[in-house]
């Protein structure tokens, strides 16, 4: 059966790919023409913003080392941010070697096991809610009427989150406790002996005690967190103007972008290729852009934000790479028994 299925299933799919080509070819060749003529000005202004963009989690990043006395210069932070966004968007599990990648460069720089993995989980949480924020915001100014327990729960929830990573940092202590217990509980449904593996946890648990996360210093993070994503807006919005002088009000704009992302993550295809454009296009027809103008909108700030951006990334990756194999003896071996 398997001899005869896989071929039909291959000429239904060229088939059916023949048909919507032939179906969108006005479109495809109106598409190319805007491509063919863009502004120079707004293209290059798009790419300054992505750019911006990527320096702006790069910022959230060293702030949150900072507030555990981690200093490391911006351009190692960058560098990071690069890196490890390519491995994550282009590898299949990415999300799993961005993080190991990241854990091992933050260790690099200084960072206890514990606060490399604070880091890395906050920054997530960070620019979670942040997108989270500007898709609320762009909601409420499309609809006029707040989505009252929407806004109440990420309030609720940012509050807490705070309280309780300065109640972990302050008084480390006391959550060890509790999770020794829980480590002792497991062991003895495991058969083995309860202390079994307490001391490392509670030693992990421990070094969080380095960790200082002020209002303060909580606000800028979450404020590098926010630009991040309204500055990767505004790179799709220049496309937009570089390729064609129609315009859509911005909170049709944000909407789109925030749609675009949130689709993005039932994907498991690298990048979200094909479910981030299809969602970003149907969010700019639905603004009132024509098809043509669409298709190359989103066609240029892939270029930029995609193709540019993880080009940048891999190149900062080998580099990275090769200074770790190159980083002198001495500095792995201290490396290491900081691990243990």
């Amino acid at each position: 059966m398997a001899r005869w299925w896989r071929p039909l299933a291959v000429a239904l799919l060229l088939t059916l790919f023949g048909v919507e080509l032939l179906f969108a070819w006005p479109s495809l060749t109106a598409a190319l023409a805007h491509l063919r003529t863009p502004d120079p000005g707004k293209v290059a202004a798009a790419l300054f913003a992505e750019l911006a963009a990527m320096g702006a989690y790069a910022r959230m990043q060293r702030r949150l080392l900072r507030s555990a006395g981690v200093r490391v210069p911006l351009y190692r932070h960058a560098a990071l941010a690069y890196a490890a966004h390519s491995l994550s968007v282009t590898l299949p599990g990415g999300p799993a070697f961005s993080t190991r990648f990241n854990f091992q460069q933050m260790r690099r720089f200084g960072a206890s096991p514990a606060v490399a993995s604070w880091c890395i989980a906050l920054s997530g949480i960070l620019s979670a809610a942040a997108l989270a924020t500007v898709t609320t915001v762009s909601a409420v100014a499309a609809q006029g009427t707040p989505p009252w327990p929407t806004l109440a729960g990420l309030a609720v929830g940012a509050v807490l989150l705070t309280v309780g990573i300065r109640r972990l940092a302050r008084r480390p202590d006391t959550v060890a406790a509790l999770i020794g217990a829980v480590v002792a509980r497991i062991n003895r449904l495991r058969r083995r002996p309860g202390e079994h593996g307490v001391d490392r946890v509670t030693a992990f648990v421990e070094q969080l005690g380095a960790v200082r996360l002020t209002p303060g210093n909580a606000i800028v993070a979450g404020a590098h967190a926010l630009l991040n994503w309204l500055l990767d807006a505004a790179c799709l919005w220049l496309c937009l103007h570089a390729v064609s002088g129609s315009g859509i009000s911005v909170t049709q704009l944000l909407l789109t972008f925030c749609a675009g992302y949130a689709a993005a993550t039932i994907t498991i295809v690298p990048g979200g290729l094909g479910v981030i454009d299809s969602a970003l296009i149907l969010g700019l027809l639905a603004g009132g852009v024509d098809t043509g103008t669409a298709i190359a909108t989103v066609v240029l700030y892939r270029l930029i934000s995609f193709g540019f951006v993880i080009g940048t990334g891999w190149i900062a990756w080998a580099v990275l790479q090769r200074r770790s194999r190159n980083s002198h003896p001495a500095d792995t071996t201290t490396s290491r028994s900081a691990v243990r």
